[in-house]
């Protein structure tokens, strides 16, 4: 049996390396030039950078087994500091009382938690109105936390207004989180099995990226062979049975099955004469892009947060991260810290098209002007531009999406997985569970249903990576 795995992101190449292990032949092939996808590590001034923060955490035990045989021993676990920039302020996250307070002022706190009651009691949409991003976090945290906490930092990352964004963002990422939650946890009255909670995680010593590496050299040494700057122009089939690949070079390479991350309007345009409802929801559907800058410090105990949600709405960056606060190995002997701001956009902004030269200056000015660097000499700058990085969650976008699921379920031997593959807004732990259970459908038959990974769907049983290993738990987990 041969299996051909278009992207070497954490979901194809975890399918990849199962694979291969049970002794099947795999072929990987990745448009860039490294695998890990947006996991990706990268070497930059003698130091070693992610793209952007990548935390691991996972409370499944097939996800973090995975993880753990690939890693071993070599990884630390850290303990999470994450702030979130608001009016020159640094607010703790997850919420403590007494910085919420201080950074707040008795009488805004007030507020808050007023506006919060007032949703409880009397809320402000109606059940029959459509749910939206803004309508789901109101109705949790209240109107004015929401305009604090929640408005600015959505509309950077996607580029349009929060009542146009889709409940579906805050139902993956936030899930069952609520004000009432935070203020349990903050005041000592719960655990932190929320995952927006958890407060320490285990990280790489080579970087995030390390684990798909190791996973591209086990699939190498299995026999199998991971292909980069092979970039796939088609997936061929025959009354719809997939049966190989056409790469843009012209070349046909035939295979039993294909597990494809390729971007999925990408994939659906490709496999051609598509019906007019599946045409449309593929012209539907966006992505957002990612430009990274990335600045040398010179200097080593800047802040200590390895990474910063930036909510001021007059800063254009919506998150900074500090690699010199994840682990020793990634900076080594070097004296400065790397630091990494995030700006979001579409294709025709005129921020994408903007030179390294200006995106540098702009990173420069917006971190001098939070206080973060200090004094500091920025001593280099890098850009770094990634397309289609976040699939963006425009109000009923599932009613495009539907009917290009629809299509690709008539597709035998062709699965799309991951955060590009499957239109889903996944973590890493997502992306590799994806990847356990695309090649679980190959080796057992199995007939997971990956459409559903990243719902509200509960575990029996549950289990966290610790400085010890694996430690299972009976709490149950939505992934």
């Amino acid at each position: 049996m041969r299996v051909g795995i278009i992207g070497a992101g954490p979901a194809g190449i975890t399918a990849g390396h199962l694979l291969s292990k049970a002794g099947v032949q795999v072929e990987v092939f990745e448009a860039g030039d490294a695998v890990g996808g947006l996991s990706r590590t990268i070497e930059m001034w003698g130091q070693k950078v992610d793209l952007g923060p990548h935390r691991f955490f996972s409370q499944d035990p097939r996800v973090n087994s995975v993880w753990l045989d690939v890693v071993g021993n070599d990884y630390r676990m850290i303990d999470r500091l994450t702030r979130v920039y608001y009016q020159d302020r640094f607010f703790h996250y997850p919420l403590k009382p007494a910085n919420a307070l201080w950074n707040m002022g008795i009488a805004n706190a007030f507020c808050c938690l007023t506006s919060y009651l007032k949703e409880r009691i009397r809320p402000s949409f109606s059940a029959d109105e459509p749910e939206t991003f803004e309508t789901w976090v109101v109705s949790r945290f209240g109107r004015r936390l929401f305009d604090m906490f929640f408005k600015s930092y959505s509309e950077k990352l996607w580029g349009i207004p929060c009542d146009q964004l889709d409940a579906d963002f805050a139902a993956q990422r936030i899930k069952k989180f609520s004000l009432g939650e935070a203020l349990k946890a903050a005041l000592g009255l719960g655990g932190s099995e929320h995952k927006t909670l958890v407060d320490q995680f285990a990280y790489p010593i080579g970087g995030t990226g390390m684990v798909y590496e190791r996973m591209a050299e086990r699939i190498e040494k299995a026999g199998g062979a991971v292909h980069l700057n092979a970039p796939i122009r088609r997936v061929l089939h025959h009354d719809k049975e997939v049966h190989a690949l056409e790469l843009a070079d012209g070349r046909i390479e035939p295979f039993d099955h294909v597990i494809s991350t390729m971007p999925l309007t990408l994939l659906v345009r490709g496999l051609g004469d598509l019906p007019a409802e599946v045409e449309h929801g593929v012209n539907q559907l966006r992505f957002r892009n990612t430009i990274l800058v990335y600045l040398n410090v010179d200097h080593t105990d800047l802040f200590g947060d390895q990474w910063l949600y930036v909510h001021s709405p007059e800063l254009g960056m919506g998150r900074v991260t500090n690699f010199r606060n994840w682990v020793p190995e990634l900076y080594g002997g070097e004296e400065t810290s790397i630091l990494a701001l995030e700006y979001w956009c579409y294709d025709e902004d005129p921020l994408w098209r903007d030179d390294d030269e200006h995106l540098i200056d702009l990173a420069e000015r917006e971190i001098r002007s939070t206080g973060l660097v200090g004094a500091a000499q920025i001593v280099a700058g890098h850009v770094h531009r990634i397309r289609r990085c976040y699939p963006v969650y425009s109000r009923g976008y599932k009613q495009h999406l539907t009917p290009v699921i629809e299509h690709l379920r008539q597709y035998r031997n062709l699965q799309a997985i991951g955060r590009y593959g499957a239109f889903k807004y996944n973590n890493q732990d997502h992306s590799i569970l994806m990847g356990i259970l695309a090649s679980e459908n190959i080796l057992d038959g199995r007939d997971h249903d990956l459409w559903a990974v990243n719902t509200d769907s509960e575990y029996q049983e549950s289990a966290t990576i610790t400085k010890a290993g694996l430690e299972r738990q009976p709490a149950p987990v939505y992934v």
